[in-house]
């Protein structure tokens, strides 16, 4: 390829070095796709023959074929996947190949395959994510009045219901979900035509290939289009603030399905055991998908820094954008996956979560709410009082419930029989009916909106 600038061939290590075919071969779907969209407004423009346009686009598809059967050859010397395929299709139809390349540079034509691969990638997130939604809609529908505790800084703080806890993650996978959409619609432009980094004299057609490629529309500075990788860091952005999500969620699982939780037991096709102690059973792939986090962090990071400090136009540093971003969708795809299985499959030990938020004085809030509601008690008053009540309780050993009335009179002698009416763990989540609350009828509400929202 070097041949009229460089009378000697590259050394071993800048071989191995410059050559990008053993990642990037995995976008020769949407190079070849690229190269049939750039060919056809080629002879549509005038600027190559339909008889040369009907060969290279024929060859083309010959070698989409072979690459579907036999996968994509790695030949350093042809360094990347556009040349890999340029070299074969010359062997196919001869030097009819090389007018392929007219009006374009390899800088817009990786900068254009790239673009169609995040975007695929961002569909099929979309699709993992929202099958996620809906294993997490099932399993709140299923538990919508179970009662566990709500936990702050992991101590037991109030009654809530497994279906609200289960429907806080539907809505943090929601707006990951928001998030990979608004990348997809930034990065919508198509950037195939801008070249080298200066456009071309030629008269091609922009507005054509973006068309056929499925682009919203051309990209506007030819500079711009084959230095940019913001949709790239974009994604990245996206799939760590995923991951950061589905590892709350797996930390969860690993945290309840400890012995002194027990709160599920997890299934045993995402368990494993132990090779000396025959009665574990370790929630590996939840502890995984934890890990994943961290290395889908470190892809952002990776890029962003490669990023940072590069002057217009294109860089070889650049062609390190790729395998950060295959390595994180690869592991996001997994995590989706796993957590998804896991969902739908757990079980939950409804019991176990309903004996501890009988425990642990989770009421409390409900008694000093009583106070506020029924004895116009200011709130900061009611909350010292209250703080007596579970000083008294936690002295005897029993639950709020279980004080004596006598008790809580010393305590205050504005309280009455009617206070133990809202000191069950029913009531208080009952009671729970704002906006948003944990409240059964607001968790079915929630669950029915979303549901709608889904068919819509």
């Amino acid at each position: 390829m070097w041949g009229g600038r460089f009378a000697a061939g590259p050394a071993a290590v800048m071989r191995e070095i410059n050559a990008s075919i053993p990642f990037d071969k995995r976008l020769w779907k949407q190079d070849i796709a690229g190269s049939q969209a750039h060919v056809a407004m080629l002879a549509q423009q005038g600027i190559v023959s339909q008889a040369d346009a009907d060969a290279i686009s024929a060859g083309l598809e010959t070698i989409r074929a072979e690459y579907e059967s036999d996968g994509v050859p790695v030949d350093l010397d042809l360094e990347d996947i556009h040349m890999v395929t340029e070299s074969r299709l010359a062997q196919l139809i001869g030097p009819a190949a090389g007018r392929l390349h007219t009006a374009r540079s390899r800088n817009d034509q990786v900068a254009t395959d790239f673009r169609l691969w995040v975007r695929d990638a961002i569909d099929e997130v979309s699709a993992g994510l929202a099958a996620l939604q809906g294993a997490l809609l099932d399993r709140a529908e299923e538990h919508v009045e179970a009662v566990m505790p709500g936990f702050t800084h992991l101590q037991s703080a109030q009654p809530v219901t497994l279906g609200h806890h289960l429907m806080a993650y539907h809505a943090m996978i929601g707006r990951d979900r928001s998030r990979f959409a608004d990348a997809r619609v930034r990065m919508n432009e198509c950037p195939l035509g801008a070249a080298a980094l200066a456009g071309t004299g030629f008269p091609i057609d922009r507005h054509a290939t973006a068309a056929a490629l499925g682009f919203d529309r051309p990209t506007g500075n030819s500079l711009d289009s084959v230095s940019d990788r913001d949709f790239a860091l974009d994604y990245l952005m996206a799939a760590t603030q995923c991951s950061l999500h589905l590892s709350r969620l797996a930390e969860e699982f690993i945290i309840w399905a400890s012995q002194p939780f027990g709160f599920v037991k997890l299934p045993d096709a995402y368990s494993t055991g132990s090779s000396i102690m025959p009665q574990k059973r370790n929630p590996d792939a939840a502890e995984l998908v934890r890990g994943h986090a961290g290395r889908i962090a470190g892809c952002m990071t990776a890029l962003t820094i490669t990023m940072k400090g590069l002057p217009l136009a294109y860089s070889k540093d650049m062609q390190d954008d790729k395998p950060p971003v295959f390595e994180a969708h690869d592991l996001l795809g997994l995590s989706i996956a796993a957590m998804t299985g896991m969902i739908e499959t757990v079980t939950f030990r409804t019991d176990r979560m309903r004996g501890l938020a009988e425990s642990g004085f989770a009421t409390a809030t409900d008694l000093a709410d009583w106070l506020v509601r029924e004895a116009n008690v200011p709130f900061r008053e009611a909350h010292h009082i209250t703080g007596r009540a579970v000083a008294a309780a936690e002295a005897a050993g029993v639950a709020l419930d279980q004080l004596p009335i006598a008790t809580l009179k010393q305590i205050d002698t504005r309280i009455d029989e009617r206070l133990y009416a809202v000191l069950t763990v029913d009531a208080s989540v009952a009671s729970r009916t704002s906006h948003g609350g944990t409240a059964p009828a607001q968790v079915r509400m929630r669950i029915a909106q979303a549901r709608a929202g889904e068919e819509a």
